[in-house]
């Protein structure tokens, strides 16, 4: 099927038996054009559906208007956040938004920073997809000169005049975590960890083996179940971990989807929550306020994580070329419920 027509500035200049220069100067108010000929224009245009490329406008004044997002997924309850703050806060500044998923594919990833550059974005948002570990690809992007900006899942050890990070002080949330597990009387805690190579993960891992230490507990090699965190490998690592002969009485979950995996083998063992294993999440995804019981879990500041990313893209693009912006770094809150008050 053949698209429709879309009426441009030649086909106005055209019926008028005017310049396109005449007819685009007269379109934005320009004072050199009579202002018969700017209605004439106007009207032909109204009555043609006529729409002016505002890309291409932007690109003529040297500037896109438009900000590159790339995230691994856009369900669940954190992406959507984080996007919805980038979304707004774009909006409130002027800017629109182009949004790629990688789903969790660094090929994938690869192919989006493409696109995004070939675009003509004025500067890009990553969290990095689970499976990258190279991150070859963003060195074209900083070669562009066009400003970079890592959220959630960062490359750690990137930083340049067009590049900076917001991310979560994933240690601090886990500690708080684990030293809410200890101050409740538990004693045997594990933990369900993400890939290790993805810096959230790692962080809030070495959260927990310092929360254990400083509460004088054991750190116990077997208590730590790691996996591409879901509900179904929750559910996994908890049938795996009541199999040992000194089961947890509590666990910490990077992610409240595996949480609720663990919540259900539980259940089925006849055990109680939180009189026999108590447990914790991470994410405070909306549906953890509705589970029985409801779950304690770590809030990541989702919204604001998406507003001080564009914060700080708009910050390299107003400074381009001067010195690195150090990482913004946000403060979890431990939200305490049902799941692990024992006392």
């Amino acid at each position: 099927m053949k698209a429709p027509h879309r009426t441009s500035i030649t086909d106005l200049a055209r019926a008028l038996n005017l310049s396109p220069s005449t007819v685009s100067r007269a379109l934005t108010g320009h004072p050199q054009v009579s202002e018969a000929t700017k209605q004439r224009v106007r009207e032909l245009a109204d009555q043609l559906h006529f729409q002016p490329n505002q890309l291409a406008a932007a690109l003529r004044r040297g500037r896109s208007n438009t900000i590159g997002v790339l995230v691994p997924y856009i369900t669940g309850h954190f992406f959507p956040e984080v996007v919805n703050g980038i979304a707004l806060e774009a909006s409130r500044t002027g800017h629109n938004v182009m949004i790629c998923q990688s789903n969790e594919d660094v090929r994938q990833e690869q192919r989006n920073i493409e696109l995004l550059l070939n675009a003509q974005v004025e500067g890009i948002l990553v969290s990095l997809a689970s499976t990258t570990q190279d991150f070859s690809h963003f060195d074209a992007v900083r070669s562009a000169g066009v400003p970079l900006v890592f959220f959630d899942r960062i490359v750690e050890d990137m930083a340049g005049p067009y590049t900076s990070a917001v991310v979560l002080d994933d240690h601090a949330g886990a500690y708080a975590a684990v030293a809410h597990l200890a101050g409740q009387g538990y004693r045997r805690i594990a933990h369900f960890s993400g890939p290790l190579h993805l810096n959230i993960h790692r962080n809030r891992h070495q959260g927990y083996l310092d929360a254990l230490r400083d509460h004088g507990l054991p750190v116990r090699e077997e208590l730590v179940f790691v996996a591409d965190l879901n509900q179904e490998t929750g559910s996994q690592g908890m049938r795996q971990l009541l199999q040992l002969p000194e089961p947890p009485d509590a666990v910490f979950s990077s992610n409240d989807l595996a949480a609720v995996g663990a919540m259900q083998v539980l259940k089925a063992h006849g055990l109680r929550i939180p009189a026999d294993v108590a447990v914790v999440g991470f994410s405070n995804e909306a549906f953890t306020a509705l589970t029985e019981p409801t779950i304690s879990s770590v809030d990541q500041r989702c919204h604001l994580m998406g507003v001080t990313a564009v914060q700080q893209l708009l910050r390299l693009l107003d400074a381009p070329g001067s010195a690195p912006l150090p990482p913004v770094v946000l403060t979890p809150e431990l939200l305490v419920r049902a799941s692990s008050q024992r006392q």
